[in-house]
């Protein structure tokens, strides 16, 4: 980042408080009227600790591999498989969230298709929104199912490419 670039997002969040800190621009976060993008980056950050944190059940000494591996599962091709593994868990209320989030003009990296890139957007905004509504055992509820249909769906490509009949 180019420090002129640095210097327009410091101005532009922080602002000082006359005390020698900073004002805060907003006193509460009414979740119903952020935009889904702000509601995935939010998801997005919080599946990404949660998937860190589930790996270690299984790693805990090779950071690269943990890096590696969990980026690829947060990745938009298996959240896109995630949802589809947890929709039917969901209530309507959530999946309007999806859908929400879905639906938001965004642009799809090269790693992954259209259609999968808004649906991990709408994954990750859902997740997002529980995360700031505190919703947090439903939060975990979700993200935990949602790395079980993972890890069950990279089982099965593993054995797949293998031809093995079981794993």
């Amino acid at each position: 980042m180019k420090f002129d670039h640095f210097k327009m997002l410091v101005d532009m969040m922080f602002v000082p408080d006359g005390a020698g800190g900073v004002q805060q621009r907003y006193s509460a976060v009414d979740v119903k009227q952020l935009h889904p993008l702000v509601l995935a980056y939010i998801g997005d950050a919080y599946f990404h600790l949660f998937v860190r944190g589930r790996l270690l059940s299984y790693e805990q000494a090779k950071v690269q591999a943990l890096h590696e591996f969990s980026a690829q599962i947060v990745s938009a091709v298996w959240q896109a498989r995630a949802w589809h593994g947890i929709e039917e868990m969901l209530t309507e209320e959530e999946k309007a969230i999806f859908r929400r989030g879905r639906n938001a003009k965004s642009h799809a990296p090269r790693s992954a298709s259209v259609a999968e890139y808004h649906i991990s957007t709408g994954f990750e905004a859902l997740l997002g929104s529980l995360y700031l509504e505190e919703k947090h055992d439903r939060l975990y509820e979700i993200a935990e199912a949602s790395f079980q249909v993972i890890s069950k769906q990279m089982m099965e490509e593993i054995r797949k490419r293998n031809g093995d009949k079981k794993l």
